[in-house]
Parts: structure tokens; sequence; C-alpha cells
């Protein structure tokens, strides 16, 4: 195979195609902390794009509960034992060095592990280009299997009480994982399809499928390890989701020529997601944009992290890592960078505090923001060192560099008049 580098891994891989990059990558950061799995964001995707005969187990969009949850159930355990088998086979450790930590080229260390496409290339001669396998129906049955089920309990011989916890960490514990197709920069469904259906748009590389040249034979299916690619039986063909690229393009009559975030974005309650656009070089690092907040969380900030980097995809979507889960669970998951995000988003700094207020400001896609420093307003002690907070006002400017939202720091509050009941 010949050899790209990931940034996310800190080294050069192996992949099926050389490196090609659009000129901007859609992208987004989901903030797990805030997440109420009200499932608003996945009915707003189903009544958009999956709604018709065929596609009634289809979730594009879903939220799933840590530890137990799963769509399809158990995709991401399976995909890992895989990983896991390669390695033994191999003689390797799925380890991280992170004394190679370097900047943008290497910010989480160096990945020595295999990833699915380099555990592929063990079998001799290998069967498949990356590792995986296809879940069975009832596998694809439910968006949220095993729904608010903790792990970690504990309570006193003849005591009906759960013991209490406390954070940094909880011993009962679970959370909520959002999850859409990450649009990888090396995509193992692209990767996969022996009919080269699947392709990468140059201008934002969004992963799609030409479904006049797909003949269903469903080895994006199998090849995912994230599993958002899925298959239709009614049109035989295969189909995932398409980060609602007409809206991308400005098609959408709200904003006529400015680009708008993906509908499941646009529609979230808890305000946990924002979704950009991020500069792309030719050789496929992120060219710097001091002031897109996708590269500011990911990039300066580094607070948000992609989803099982050691799979090798690069995928483009990045978590906010909840700060009460067990840490060793969360490297598994978001890789070595869990401790430095969960201090700095527990721990705020001005800057960040400000950009944080962006999420889900305006359906409108913020390409860049300006931060107007205002007065102090609180100030404390987190994690035994001084904290202050400032009512700093944070504006987001689109496409055209017209300002699409302002906020403040501190929410404006309304005491109505008290010839009103002042309660809900």
């Amino acid at each position: 195979m010949p050899k790209v580098y990931n940034w996310q891994l800190g080294r050069d891989m192996s992949y099926p195609y050389e490196g090609r990059y659009p000129e901007r990558q859609w992208a987004f950061v989901f903030n797990i902390n805030r997440c109420i799995a009200c499932q608003t964001c996945t009915f707003a995707c189903k009544s958009t794009w999956t709604f018709s005969k065929g596609q009634e187990y289809m979730w594009w969009n879903n939220v799933e509960t840590k530890p137990y949850g799963g769509y399809p159930k158990f995709w991401d355990i399976k995909a890992l034992q895989l990983l896991d088998e390669a390695h033994r086979k191999a003689g390797k450790d799925a380890r991280w060095n992170t004394a190679q930590r370097d900047g943008a080229s290497r910010p989480y260390g160096v990945y020595e592990g295999l990833t699915v496409f380099e555990g592929a290339e063990l079998e001799s001669p290998p069967q498949e280009v990356a590792l995986g396998y296809e879940p069975t129906d009832e596998e694809w049955s439910g968006p949220n299997f095993y729904e608010d089920t903790a792990t970690g309990a504990r309570s006193s011989l003849g005591d009906t009480t759960i013991e209490a916890t406390t954070l940094p960490e909880h011993k009962t514990w679970f959370f909520y994982l959002q999850r859409v197709c990450n649009h990888c920069t090396y995509p193992a469904c692209l990767a996969a399809c022996p009919r080269q259906a699947l392709y990468k748009r140059p201008e934002d590389g969004i992963v799609l499928i030409d479904q006049e040249r797909c003949r269903g034979y469903r080895k994006c299916v199998m090849a995912c390890p994230y599993k958002k690619s899925m298959y239709r039986p009614t049109t035989r063909v295969s189909e995932k989701c398409v980060a609602c690229y007409p809206r991308i393009e400005g098609k959408d009559p709200l904003f006529p020529g400015q680009p708008l975030e993906a509908r499941c974005m646009a529609s979230c309650p808890g305000k946990i997601r924002i979704q950009g656009l991020v500069k792309k070089s030719p050789d496929g690092s992120w060219t710097e944009d001091r002031y897109n907040p996708i590269y500011f969380l990911v990039k300066v900030a580094r607070v948000a992290l992609p989803l099982y980097p050691q799979f090798g995809t690069e995928p483009n979507g990045y978590y906010i890592p909840p700060r009460w889960v067990p840490r060793p669970y969360l490297r598994q998951m978001f890789g070595p960078g869990v401790d430095e995000a969960i201090q700095r988003y527990a721990a705020p700094d001005r800057e960040l505090l400000a950009v944080m207020q962006l999420f889900r400001a305006t359906q409108q896609i913020i390409f860049r923001y300006e931060v107007i420093q205002g007065a102090k307003v609180f100030e404390g002690t987190v994690a035994g060192r001084k904290w202050e907070m400032f009512n700093d006002t944070v504006i987001g400017f689109g496409k055209d560099g017209k300002e699409v939202c302002r906020l403040s720091v501190e929410e404006a509050q309304h005491l109505r008049p008290a010839k009103h009941y002042n309660s809900i």
C-alpha cells in the first residue's frame, strides 16, 4: 500500500490510495459534557434523509449510551477486538509514544500500533483492505441500546442506595456519545469499495456514494470501523450521511448563498455542536487559521479530540471528553490527549470560555471569530488554582466576512416585574 501522513497518529501509515486533500475540510466538534440524549438531532436527520421504505433502521445520526450502548450494537468493541487480534498476530502493542509530541504535526505523540489498514496487511495474501465485519440485522435494530445503563455502581450489604460519587472521576458512570459520519481524511469505506463508488468532494471533503456505480457489495459497510455506511435492501445500494451538502453549498432558502450547518447540528437544544470548514494544505495538514473556531478548539486549545484515532482513518469529528468518566476508558476512545483536554475544559482560559459560547449560536457556519474583552465578573478556585471569569463578547463571522452572531460570556437575565409570578 502507498504511505500517507496521518497527523492524528503522528506518522506515515498504509492506505490504498495516494493522499488527495480538499481545499477545506468539513469538520465538527461535539461537547459530550452538555448532551442530554434528547435525540432531537437523530430525528432531525431521520425526518430529512431516511424516512422512506428500506430506511426504517437507518440512523445516519444517533446518540448512544456508553459504555454499553452502540449502533450497531457493540460496533466499537468488535472493531477494537479485530485490532487486538492483529496486534497479537504481529507481536506488537497498541501503544502511544507521547514523548514524541511535536506541535501541530504530532499533537498526541506517535501511535506505534497498527491501524485497520495495516492490520489487514498481515493476511497473506491480504483478503480485505481494512479490518472489518458486517453487523447482523439484530445489531442494526435500534439507535441507542442500553440507554442510561451505568457501570460501576456499588452499594453496601443490605443497603438499597448506591454509594455516593464525586468528581473528578465517578465510580458509577455513563455518558452519551453523539455520532454521525466523520467524513474521514482516509475513509475505510472509500478504500474498500471495489466499484470506486465512494469519493471525497474536492471542495469540502464530504464523503459521498455514487449510487449509479454502487452494486450493493457492502464492502463499505464491512470496512468502516464506525459503521456509518449502511445497506438499503429495497434499492440494493449503500447509503450514508451526506453532511447535508445542499446546506453547505448555500442552497437553503433560509440564508441563500451562505453555508449552513447540517440539520443534526442546527437542531441541537443542548448547544453541544459546532460545525465548520477548516483550510487544508496540499500535504494534508491543517493550514493555520488561528481564529476559525474549529481550528482553535482542536489545534490551539486542544480540548477536542478525534474518536478512536488508532483506527487510522483520520476522522474529522472531534469530541470534548466527559470530565466524570474514568480516564483509561477515555484514553482508549480518544487517545492520549484526554487528560490535558479535560483539565483545560474544567478550568477554561478566557478565550476558550468565549469561544464555547459559539456552539449553536447560529445556523450559518462560522469561519472566523473575534473576542472583545469585558469586565471581570467572577473570581474563584478550580482544582486548587485561581480562576477568573470575564464578561467578554464573542463575535462570529460568516463566509462573506459579515457578522452572523454576537454573544456575551455572562448570559443576560430578565426578571419580570413584581406584579407577575416569577416562577414557572
